[in-house]
C-alpha cells in the first residue's frame, strides 16, 4: 500500500468514527521513523481505543500490518504506529498539554485540519 493511500484511509476512518480536531502533520525529511504524524482527539478513553482499532482494521483490510499500539482504556494518549503513518489519538486536555503541533510546527507544515462532525 502506497503512504498516500494508508493517509488517506486514517483520515477516511478517523474522521467517520467521530474523531475530533483531526490534523495530519507531514514529517518526511525531519525524522527518520515515519512520513505522516496524524493527531486526533476523542471524547473518551473507550472512543480512542475504539478510533485505534477500526484504523488498524481499515489498515489490516488494505494490506498494511500495524507495528504496534501503546496505551489502553485508562489511557489518555494512544499511540497506532502504521509505519509511514503514526496516529496520536489523545482526550483533549492531554493534547493540549503535550501540545504535538506545536512540537512539530517549525519542522513540519499542517496538512489538514478539521473537525469531525
Amino acid at each position: 500500500m502506497q503512504t498516500e493511500e494508508l493517509l488517506k484511509t486514517v483520515q477516511t476512518v478517523l474522521d467517520e468514527r467521530k474523531g475530533q480536531y483531526i490534523t495530519t502533520l507531514d514529517v518526511r525529511g525531519k525524522t527518520s521513523f515515519t512520513d505522516y504524524m496524524v493527531l486526533v482527539t476523542g471524547t473518551s478513553d473507550r472512543h480512542l481505543k475504539s478510533l485505534c482499532e477500526h484504523v488498524a482494521i481499515a489498515a489490516k483490510e488494505q494490506g498494511c500490518v500495524p507495528l504496534g499500539m501503546e496505551g489502553d482504556l485508562g489511557s489518555d494518549w494512544i499511540l497506532l504506529d502504521l509505519g509511514d503513518v503514526i496516529v496520536h489519538a489523545m482526550t483533549a486536555q492531554t493534547r493540549e498539554f503535550y501540545q504535538l503541533e506545536k512540537l512539530w510546527s517549525v519542522d513540519a507544515p499542517r496538512e489538514k485540519t478539521y473537525a469531525a462532525n
